[in-house]
C-alpha cells in the first residue's frame, strides 16, 4: 500500500520548510530511515529521513518549494501502484504520476527481501537499521554500528542506549584506534581528501567527518552577501525566518538593556594559562566567549529568574541551565544552545561552542540542538563593537551582549591610573519577567566572575 511522505516537525517553532534537494528521483528505490531529501526550517537545513522502504513514486513538493509541517512532499509505494486518490487527497488530482520506470536488474536485487535474521540489522543496501543519535553518536566515537547488531530496539533496530553500552564497555570500539572513523574514510575517499593532510578533532586525534568536510570546503564564504549596487536579495529562508522571529520578539517584549564595564585582566591572564593546557589535553582553544558562558551559567544558579520564560499567567523558571551562542551564519544567524552550561568544566564548553560553530556555518545542526535555549550570549566584540542592544530570543527573557577588549585607563586603588584591558557587556532583559534592580544586580555579579574568573573553574 502506497505510503505519504509528509513533511516532519523538525523544531518547536517550525511552522514550515522549504525542499533544498531530494536525494533520490521518481522511479528510484528508498530504504526505511535513508536520507531522503534535505530541507531549510527556521533554524538550519537538515536531512530527512525516509518514513519507509519503497519506490518514489512521486515528488509532490519540488526543490526551493516552501511546504506547511505535516504536508505532503512525496508518496512511497511500489511499481505500479495506483496514487491518484492520495493525489486528489492533497489536492493535486490534476498532476498524473509519472509511469514508474522498470527498475534495474541491480535494484530489483537490493529490493529482495534479505535474509530474516539481518533484516532489522542490515536492510537492502547494507545500511545497519540505527536511531539518528544513536548513528551521530557512534560516528563520533568511531564505533561500526555493525557490530552492535541487532540492537535493543524494535526489531532489532540500534538505538543510543546501545551505543552508550558499547562506549562504556570499550568493547565496540575499532580494534587498534584507526586514525579516522568508517564515515570519515568513506567521505575522503568520495571527495578526494588525503587524511595524511587531515588533523582529527576526535578522541585521541581521530579523524571525523567534519574534519574530512572541512579540509575539503572551499574558502569561507563572506558573512555579507555581496550585491552590487542595484541588486535584489530574496527575502526568504533562513534571512526571514531570522525577521519573523525577531519581529514576533519586537511585539512581544518590554526590552530594558542595562551596561556595565569589566576589567578583564584576571580574564586575559587566566586565558592565557589555560589556553595551551586546553589545546593540549583537550585540542580545544579557550575563547572569551566561553568564559563568558561560564561566567553567566555560574552567575544564573544565584540569579534562577534570568533563567525562565513568560508562559500565559505565569513565569515558569526553567530547571536546567541551556545557554545559546549566537553564531552568524551566510544568510542570517543560528544560535545553538550549550546545555547544562552550569555542569560542565569550561574546557568542556570551548569544545562543544567550537564544534556546533562549524557545523552549524555548514548546515549541519540538529533541531535538538537549536532549541530548548533559555538564556543567550552573542559577542560582536572581534568587529570592534563597544556598546549594542541585544533582541532577546523569544521566549527566553534576556541577553547578554559582549563587546570588543580594550586598553584603556583605570583609575584603581590608590587613585592610580592604569592601563587595562576594559570590555563593555551589555544585558538586555525582558521587564514584564525581571525588574531593574535583580536585572542589575545579576549584571554585577557577572562582572565580579569575570574579574575574578577562578571562583568559577572546575
Amino acid at each position: 500500500m502506497a505510503t505519504k511522505v509528509t513533511l516532519p516537525l523538525l523544531g518547536q517553532t517550525m511552522e514550515e520548510g522549504t525542499i533544498i534537494k531530494w536525494f533520490k528521483k521518481e522511479g528510484e528505490r528508498v530504504e526505511k530511515e535513508e536520507p531522503l531529501l534535505e530541507v531549510m526550517t527556521d533554524k538550519a537545513n537538515m536531512e530527512v529521513e525516509s518514513p519507509e522502504s519503497g519506490v518514489l513514486l512521486k515528488i509532490v513538493a519540488q526543490e526551493d518549494e516552501t511546504v506547511p509541517v505535516k504536508g505532503l512532499i512525496a508518496i512511497l509505494g511500489e511499481p505500479g501502484e495506483d496514487i491518484s486518490a492520495l493525489l486528489a487527497e492533497a489536492g493535486a488530482a490534476g498532476e498524473a504520476p509519472a509511469a514508474p520506470a522498470e527498475a534495474p536488474a541491480e535494484e530489483k536485487k537490493v529490493a529482495e527481501p534479505p535474509a530474516p535474521a539481518a533484516a532489522a540489522a542490515a536492510p537492502a543496501g547494507g545500511r545497519v537499521a540505527a536511531s539518528p543519535r544513536a548513528r551521530r553518536l557512534a560516528e563520533e566515537h568511531g564505533i561500526d554500528l555493525a557490530q552492535l547488531a541487532p540492537g535493543s530496539g524494535p526489531e532489532g533496530r540500534i538505538i543510543e542506549k546501545d551505543v552508550l553500552r558499547a562506549i562504556e564497555s570499550g568493547a565496540a570500539a575499532a580494534p587498534a584506534a584507526p586514525a579516522a572513523t568508517p564515515l570519515a574514510a568513506k567521505v575522503a575517499e568520495e571527495r578526494g581528501v588525503d587524511l595524511a593532510a587531515v588533523r582529527g578533532s576526535g578522541p585521541g586525534g581521530k579523524i571525523r567527518r567534519e574534519d574530512v568536510e572541512a579540509a575539503a570546503a572551499p574558502a569561507a564564504v563572506p558573512l555579507a552577501p555581496r550585491v552590487p549596487l542595484g541588486g535584489v536579495i530574496p527575502f526568504a529562508g533562513l534571512r526571514k525566518a531570522v525577521a519573523d522571529n525577531l519581529e514576533k520578539s519586537a511585539r512581544a517584549v518590554i526590552p530594558v538593556t542595562l551596561t556595565m564595564g569589566v576589567d578583564m585582566t584576571e580574564a586575559t591572564r587566566m586565558r592565557e594559562q589555560l589556553k595551551l593546557v586546553y589545546e593540549k589535553k583537550h585540542g580545544v582553544k579557550l575563547s572569551f566567549t566561553d568564559i563568558v558562558i561560564k561566567a553567566v551559567a555560574r552567575a544564573i544558579e544565584d540569579y534562577p529568574i534570568m533563567n525562565s520564560s513568560l508562559e500565559g499567567d505565569q513565569i515558569r523558571i526553567h530547571d536546567g541551565v541551556h545557554v545559546c551562542v549566537a553564531v552568524a551564519v551566510p544568510d542570517g544567524l543560528l544560535a545553538p544552545v550549550v546545555r547544562d552550561a552550569n555542569l560542565k568544566p569550561l574546557w568542556a564548553i570551548s569544545a562543544e561552542v567550537r564544534d556546533m560553530a562549524e557545523r552549524g556555518r555548514s548546515g549541519r545542526l540538529g533541531p535538538s540542538e537549536l532549541s530548548g535555549g533559555t538564556f543567550t550570549v552573542t559577542n560582536l566584540g572581534a568587529y570592534g563593537v563597544e556598546h549594542f542592544n541585544a533582541i532577546i530570543n523569544p521566549p527566553q527573557c534576556a541577553i547578554l551582549a559582549v563587546c570588543a577588549i580594550q586598553k584603556k585607563p583605570v583609575v584603581v586603588e590608590g587613585d592610580r591610573i592604569e592601563v587595562r584591558p576594559m570590555m563593555n557587556i551589555c544585558l538586555t532583559f525582558d521587564h514584564r519577567i525581571v525588574d531593574g534592580a535583580p536585572a542589575a544586580e545579576f549584571l554585577a555579579h557577572v562582572k565580579n566572575l569575570l574579574e575574578n574568573p577562578y571562583l568559577f573553574l572546575g
